[in-house]
């Protein structure tokens, strides 16, 4: 068993099975075991997993140019200001760096108050800790973890916190006996937050999801695990040394961000965002090099970014307008 997986089934014997979210939440981010709190590097070749950021520089490129048409709709205001939001190791500095650009973590950060410019997201909803509920004779009852000797497992519990109830009954379709669904209340508080923050411009979000009708095609909910490139269905395996994440539901960004005062400007595939970007110089700016192994590169970067995570994310760019 994994040290995390430890402390765990030592909290599990000693008050009962907790709720999937805290098994993720501490899966992932405890300050010492958690997943991506130790020092291996999950990103990468090798790592457990690729994002677009480390699609570099051609990712960084494209988005800088999107994000400089949203700067010239906005009529190039001077205090503009790019906000990424779950910035890791700040891949995305140098490719923001001709506005003032704001890192800020999960757990360390702050938002800016009252900002103009864009806030930036990119694989950061996907990665927030989700509860999980199956629809039983009627009713919600969420899915709890508790042990079976060593090994995590699965256990029904009673209803939902409230605020799981709402999200459920809120944002995915009308429930079906057996099928499981996932509730992220965290995200819509990161909403809140971000209508707050935002004064006047855009939240760009890049991730993978469905929307509400979109849900019916995961009768087992999204849940993943990924180790070495391998995606594996069980999540509750060697808990901080796996990455877990869960499907983005884009209809509650979209219906609860309207609340907060974001208002959907656009949902589209990432290759419609990039086709867009690199449209005006025909991607002259992200592929033009004087090393012809370097232009390669770049090109199979865009290649994997077009036609593999592009055809897979989606970007959702809300606005707001004080």
């Amino acid at each position: 068993m994994t040290p995390l997986g430890e402390l765990l089934a030592a909290e599990i014997q000693a008050n009962g099975p907790i709720s999937f979210h805290r098994f993720m939440e501490t899966a992932l981010y405890h300050p010492e075991h958690g997943y991506y709190r130790r020092e291996r590097d999950p990103f990468g070749k090798g790592g457990d997993f690729y994002t677009a950021e480390q699609l570099q520089p051609v990712f960084g490129s494209l988005m800088a140019a999107r994000i400089r048409q949203l700067y010239a709709a906005m009529g190039c205001p001077g205090e503009f200001t790019v906000v990424e939001l779950g910035a890791g190791r700040r891949e995305m500095a140098e490719a923001f760096a001709e506005w003032r650009y704001v890192p800020v973590d999960l757990d360390g950060g702050e938002l800016p108050a009252g900002f103009t410019g864009v806030l930036f997201t990119n694989e950061f909803f996907d990665a927030l800790p989700v509860h999980v509920a199956r629809w039983q004779g009627g009713a919600y009852r969420e899915q709890l973890v508790g042990m079976e000797g060593d090994a995590f497992r699965w256990e029904a519990g009673g209803p939902p916190p409230p605020e799981c109830e709402r999200f459920l009954r809120s944002y995915l379709p009308a429930p079906e006996e057996g099928r499981v669904y996932e509730a992220c209340p965290d995200a819509l508080r990161w909403l809140d937050r971000i209508g707050t923050s935002l004064r006047r411009g855009y939240a760009l979000t890049i991730d993978y999801g469905y929307t509400r009708r979109e849900a019916i095609r995961f009768p087992e909910g999204t849940l993943m695990s990924y180790r070495r490139h391998a995606a594996i269905d069980d999540v509750l395996a060697e808990p901080g040394a796996r990455d877990i994440t869960a499907h983005v539901n884009f209809t509650a960004l979209q219906e609860y961000g309207a609340s907060a005062g974001l208002a959907t400007e656009r949902l589209e595939n990432l290759s419609q965002t990039l086709l867009a970007a690199g449209e005006a110089d025909q991607f002259a700016g992200a592929l033009e090099h004087a090393d012809e192994r370097e232009a390669l590169r770049r090109r199979m970067q865009l290649k994997t970014l077009l036609f593999g995570m592009g055809e897979t994310f989606r970007t959702l760019l809300q606005l707001r307008d004080a």
